[in-house]
């Protein structure tokens, strides 16, 4: 299995779309919690604002699933998380899992807590 290449740190997702590097997707799917407080959900998940969020409601593990319509390929995914603004809702492990439904997901990439990546965004 190759290595996907990383993104350098402190790039900025939006910058690298506005320059033609990368092109958002996630509209062409369909995104599904497994739990989330009222006015806490997709959307807010999906807005651009930092200062919106998802916040789970529920037992763990909390999940964000993301379904396309046909096979897509995705090469990188960028996700933002404040520790220090809320840690008791950052996530301490990120799964990132494929397949062709949701009974036959494989997990290709685990990352550990989010906690100790600087962030570039304030």
């Amino acid at each position: 299995m190759a290595t996907p290449s990383k993104t350098p740190p402190g790039s900025d997702p939006k910058q690298l779309e506005r320059t033609g590097t990368v092109r958002e997707i996630g509209s062409q799917a369909v995104w599904s919690l497994s739990s989330c407080k009222p006015g806490f959900g997709v959307d807010q998940l999906r807005d651009d604002n930092l200062e919106t969020y998802w916040q789970s409601d529920g037992s763990q593990p909390h999940l964000v699933n993301i379904q396309f319509r046909r096979k897509t390929t995705v090469k990188m995914l960028c996700m933002y998380a404040d520790y220090k603004s809320d840690e008791s809702y950052t996530p301490s492990k990120i799964s990132v899992r494929v397949g062709n439904n949701f009974h036959n997901l494989q997990e290709i990439r685990a990352m550990p807590t989010l906690c100790c990546i600087p962030s570039s965004r304030k």
